[in-house]
């Protein structure tokens, strides 16, 4: 395909992207109060403990913004599958036959461990609501602007999110020959400390136990990830000792492996 061509072929799979979303933003429309009425609940359990804890709306079309926005984070993740496809569609012409089956096996695996990795950031929020108003006078009100709020959430859950798809992302670069699996595990300190300084980041500095809520799943499924990708080495190097024996050659050791 020329330029222009892919051009045109990034114009269509856009305006599908931009459709589907349109579509998806109407039911996402009719889901935002209950969704809003999830994410607040931390604020609810604060007035639970006798603290005046209140959403406010800073001007008078903040309640509208507010619906819009949790309306268009619904309906991205509604659309989800449409536009992840389109990003597939788009590049799938310039893959082999087997790049492509491992594309569908990451995004099979990508939607649910993004879905997994929000409802972690989902659970570990009102322990972070709860101790960033710990620091605040018993005494005074505890007012919270709701946009800010609302920002400050989603962020978080997306943040979180897209920490699961990591080792998924791993696994797939393993299957199309640019990491092997010993590389990854023997990089495992260095994982660690990368994921405990993105839970570090992604909840507060004095919040350790949604930090360790974070990073102990993140930690199982990274080593997981190396587990699938040592299994799938050792098959690949089988098939292709067996491929080589039979012109009486002898395989060439990798580096990670010696």
């Amino acid at each position: 395909m020329s330029l222009g061509d892919h051009l045109v072929e990034f114009r269509k799979r856009l305006m599908y992207s931009a459709l589907a979303i349109v579509v998806a933003l109407v039911a996402g429309w009719f889901l935002s109060d209950g969704v809003w009425d999830m994410l607040r609940v931390p604020i609810g359990q604060l007035g639970d403990q006798g603290r005046e804890a209140v959403i406010a709306y800073g001007d008078i079309t903040g309640a509208f913004d507010t619906k819009v926005q949790i309306s268009l984070f619904i309906a991205v993740l509604i659309a989800s599958p449409v536009w992840l496809y389109q990003i597939w569609a788009f590049l799938a012409p310039g893959l082999t036959k087997r790049e492509k089956l491992y594309g569908v096996g990451f995004l099979a695996a990508a939607v649910p461990l993004f879905l997994g990795g929000a409802f972690a950031g989902w659970m570990v929020l009102p322990n972070i609501v709860r101790l960033l108003a710990s620091f605040q006078p018993e005494q005074d009100a505890f007012f919270l602007d709701a946009r800010k709020y609302l920002d400050f959430a989603i962020k978080l859950l997306l943040a979180v999110g897209v920490g699961f798809v990591l080792p998924a992302l791993l696994v797939m670069l393993n299957f199309i020959g640019v990491l092997r699996g010993m590389s990854i595990l023997k990089s495992w300190r260095v994982a660690i400390l990368c994921i405990i300084l993105f839970a570090g980041i992604t909840t507060p500095a004095a919040d350790l136990m949604s930090m360790f809520l974070l990073a102990g799943p993140m930690i199982l499924l990274y080593f997981a990830a190396a587990g699938i990708a040592i299994l799938h080495d050792r098959r690949v190097d089988k098939r292709r000792a067996a491929e080589l024996d039979e012109y009486g050659l002898e395989p060439v050791s990798t580096k990670d492996e010696e």
